[in-house]
């Protein structure tokens, strides 16, 4: 199948799934389509029992194409994007602060409690896993790729739960910093996993971890800065003009990142708050207006809701493959990896909001909620295909724990969440 025919498959499936959880199951979409895509799977494994030749056909196809690559270097810049020009920029320069702290000690210090608790896991003799061979640095890349939030369901399910703007900016702020924040220390472990401990040193750690964010804020304030003058010639007159910048820019982001070593993830995301601002129309007499025209953020909904569908698609059809080699065994294990995501998770975001309070004003439980609402998605699946092979027969238990978290948090969480707020 080639990527024209693949591409149609993708879209149809999107569309089915999208008319039957608006008409049926009537669940929020991300939930929706999430259900949809894990029957899909189940119908296949289990038309695989009696056509073995069917289920080869279909998992050769699912590996036809590279997802983690797809979603990380195509749809993330992309949905990011959509996802940056639909917050409140103002609210969020407000409050940056805030969002970065929170994002930033949440990511870390999940990476380390996820990763140092999964590795106590795999050492005790009750489960029988230290035969795989999981090394602390393994571990560790483990709790990295699940710490950061999936800003696209995040944002989705935020939209709907009626919560103050204040509120509701943090946790859009924080979803889409804390992914490139997760990307750049999943790198960085990555990097001394293949590099070996003995040839790491603080310095290029720290100097890694400086390029990578650092240059990611710069490029894609430069990109972000001369966009916004761009749009800002036009004037709205040619919003076809727009769109073509916008999408030229986003696609543009990851090509200069993999040259220079820049956190793509970072830069598309700085770029998208710079071009969703406002700009004064002194000339014409109608004081502040945004900066692109709103044919541009129907645009980009448009391309965020359809890159939404086909991405849970992706991801109930890559399960399959992982399916295949997992074991009753492993089922206590998820549940309480889940329990030690979601309790990292807390103390992450607890922490930060109890010191902050300090200068801050916190509306009730908003620990709570931003803990509960942080939906993980197909940035964490991504990075575990990602992970090399080194790794052995451990690999895919990462990737088996990692669809696990992913389904708890979209399923469970997703589903709980309007309550809690309420």
């Amino acid at each position: 199948m080639n990527f024209l025919e693949l591409s149609a498959l993708l879209l149809c499936l999107a569309s089915i799934f999208s008319i039957i959880n608006l008409r049926i199951l009537k669940l929020p979409q991300t939930i929706g389509l999430m259900v949809l895509a894990i029957m899909l799977s189940l119908v296949i494994m289990i038309t695989g029992l009696v056509s073995p030749d069917f289920l080869n056909y279909v998992t050769t196809l699912t590996k036809q194409f590279d997802f983690s690559v797809l979603l990380i270097d195509v749809m993330l810049p992309f949905l990011l994007f959509a996802g940056a020009i639909s917050v409140d920029v103002h609210e969020l320069l407000k409050d940056k602060i805030t969002v970065l702290f929170l994002a930033t000690f949440g990511v870390i210090f999940s990476t380390f409690a996820v990763g140092s608790g999964l590795f106590w896991l795999v050492e005790q003799p009750l489960f029988g896993l230290s035969s795989l061979g999981l090394s602390y640095v393994d571990c560790l890349l483990f709790g990295a790729l699940i710490a950061p939030t999936d800003p696209i369901a995040v944002l989705a399910m935020v939209k709907k739960m009626n919560l103050s703007k204040v509120t509701e900016t943090r946790i859009a702020g924080e979803s889409l910093f804390n992914d490139g924040i997760g990307v750049v220390v999943f790198l960085t472990l990555l990097s001394i996993k293949i590099e070996g401990i003995d040839n790491i040193t603080i310095q290029s750690v720290g100097a890694l971890f400086a390029q990578e964010v650092i240059g990611g804020v710069l490029l894609g304030a430069l990109l972000g800065f001369l966009g916004l003058k761009l749009v800002e010639y036009i004037e709205n007159d040619h919003v076809e003009l727009e769109v073509l910048i916008t999408l030229s820019m986003v696609l543009l982001v990851p090509v200069i990142s993999h040259v220079f070593h820049f956190s793509a993830v970072l830069a598309v995301v700085v770029m998208g708050l710079f071009l969703n601002q406002n700009i004064d129309s002194d000339k014409n007499k109608e004081g502040v207006q945004k900066a692109m025209g709103d044919y541009v953020y129907k645009f980009w909904h448009l391309l965020d809701e359809t890159l939404n569908a086909i991405l849970f698609i992706l991801i109930g059809l890559e399960i399959i493959p992982i399916l295949q080699n997992f074991e009753m065994s492993y089922i206590i294990i998820i549940f309480l990896v889940i329990v030690l995501v979601v309790v990292s998770r807390g103390i992450g975001v607890f922490v930060p909001i109890q010191l902050l309070s300090i200068k801050k004003v916190f509306e009730k439980n908003t620990a709570l909620i931003i803990t509960w609402g942080g939906l993980r998605g197909g940035l964490s699946i991504a990075l575990a295909l990602n992970l090399p092979d080194s790794i052995g027969e451990g690999k895919d238990l990462i990737l088996i724990l990692t669809y696990g978290v992913v389904l708890f948090t979209i399923l469970v969480q997703g589903l709980t969440l309007k309550k809690i707020v309420k």
